[in-house]
């Protein structure tokens, strides 16, 4: 008699624990999966300052990309600090936000038409350098192959707001 009293109890008791373990295993693989995703988002191909600039590697992404020349101790750089390290955060995994400093890391600017600090240069999701509709109203340079006169840069000299940089994204189509 007192295994058939037993049985209802059993019987609750598994339709009440097979939900939550389901219930467990979803949050769990959710995790898992949210994790693995923002781990490829943070590696350091995303983290904003670089020592050094492979261009080629950094186009792979198929992203957005804006690399900024600067150093610490470099006034105008430094108002542009939190403006980067803001897009870096917001924008990650949509855009690559780089930092070098250039008095610290020469060599990593050394393919690249560097005049003055800040200058930001700014490339389109499939490699090639950003074409702004009006460069002149943007302050953007451009730059190309003096045989070919093929188009391989588009920098902008001196320091810019998050406004302006959002802009020129905007016109990239970043969202």
């Amino acid at each position: 008699m007192e295994n058939l009293e037993n049985k209802p109890e059993k019987s609750k008791l598994i339709k009440i624990i097979a939900p939550i373990l389901i219930i467990i295993a979803i949050a769990g693989i959710y995790i898992i999966k949210n994790n693995q995703e923002k781990g490829a988002i943070d590696n350091a191909d995303f983290a904003l300052e670089a020592t050094a600039i492979d261009l080629e590697h950094l186009k792979s992404y198929g992203l957005p990309i804006i690399i900024d020349f600067g150093a610490d101790a470099c006034v105008p750089c430094k108002e542009m600090e939190p403006v980067l390290k803001e897009l870096n955060e917001e924008l990650r995994g949509k855009v690559i936000v780089k930092f070098v400093d250039v008095w610290k890391n020469r060599e990593a600017a050394a393919d690249f038409p560097l005049e003055v600090i800040p200058t930001q240069f700014f490339f389109d999701k499939h490699g090639n350098p950003f074409v702004p509709k009006d460069p002149k109203a943007m302050n953007m340079r451009m730059y190309s192959t003096r045989d070919a006169n093929k188009h391989v840069y588009t920098a902008h000299q001196g320091g810019m707001t998050k406004e302006q940089i959002m802009a020129v994204l905007k016109e990239m189509g970043v969202e």
